[in-house]
């Protein structure tokens, strides 16, 4: 299944992000801390480097990702040119505090009233960039929730008189070429409900979480060893939650769902779906 997502208000964006970028002085790009190379944004990586400027790489939802991997993903992106890697979590806000000593680290020679740092945040939707900047000022200026592409337009904050935060709209690429992407994207709800298969999304997240986590499933859902296999197992949590449809038949539809929702809450337990390994095996071939 080719899952591709790119609502009409993100072309304009883009054009926009552009022209912002022009006096920006760096970028902080917001990743799911689950998935970082997914949510990696390659527009966005584009549009950084045409401007040569630095980039701190935030780890959003480290609290649901698993720690030891997302020791590796610092590793990794800080291995990177002009690259600053931290991990947060938005829901702590001694956390996001972090990110502006951070950004003064990249870009020591701004962040004066003369010279006030200015700091372009992008990242994919719903990785929860409208907390952060909330948070950072201190007060409620961004829409947030629970669903993709909430912020459609940019939004120039002051946040003192040193500093300067441009929000701008959760965005997407025209094209995602790795499949597997569109599925971790969607598997995290980074991506519309409309645009994927709540089933077959599901399934492939099974197939993960059963080879590196298999001791949370069996703890959540009661399940025994060998774990079941493809829809085996949806009827298995259907049959454990008592989901049924008309008939009597297990509503697979629910189960699968109520998995989504499950791993999306943290309510598996701390889990990354993917690792700079993983990651590497998994891009396309050219």
């Amino acid at each position: 299944m080719s899952i591709q997502w790119f609502p009409g208000h993100m072309t304009a964006a883009k054009k926009k992000l552009e022209e912002a970028l022009q006096i920006n002085d760096l970028v902080i790009e917001v990743l799911d801390a689950r998935i970082p190379g997914a949510s990696t944004n390659p527009m966005i990586e584009s549009i950084r480097n045409q401007r040569q400027r630095p980039h701190l790489k935030v780890l959003n939802k480290a609290d649901l990702a698993d720690d030891t991997t997302t020791q590796e993903w610092i590793k990794f992106f800080n291995q990177q040119p002009k690259t600053l890697c931290i991990a947060i979590s938005a829901k702590q806000s001694a956390e996001v505090k972090r990110i502006i000593p951070a950004c003064v680290k990249i870009a020591p020679h701004r962040g004066t009233p003369i010279k006030p740092l200015r700091m372009l945040i992008m990242g994919v939707p719903n990785v929860g960039k409208s907390t952060i900047v909330n948070t950072l000022k201190n007060k409620k200026i961004a829409k947030t929730g629970n669903e993709p592409a909430i912020t459609k337009s940019l939004q120039r904050i002051e946040l003192n008189n040193q500093m300067i935060l441009t929000d701008s709209p959760g965005m997407m690429w025209p094209k995602i070429d790795n499949e597997t992407d569109g599925l971790l994207l969607a598997a995290s709800h980074t991506i519309g409900i409309n645009a994927y298969d709540e089933i077959e999304t599901a399934l492939f997240l099974y197939d993960i979480i059963k080879e590196t986590y298999p001791a949370l499933l069996m703890q959540k859902y009661k399940l025994e060893t060998p774990l079941p296999r493809d829809e085996f197992f949806l009827a298995a949590v259907a049959k454990q939650r008592g989901f049924k449809i008309k008939g009597g038949e297990f509503d697979i539809h629910k189960a699968a769902v109520t998995i989504l929702s499950d791993y999306r809450q943290g309510l598996l337990g701390k889990i990354s779906l993917e690792s700079p390994a993983t990651r590497l095996k998994s891009r396309p071939k050219k």
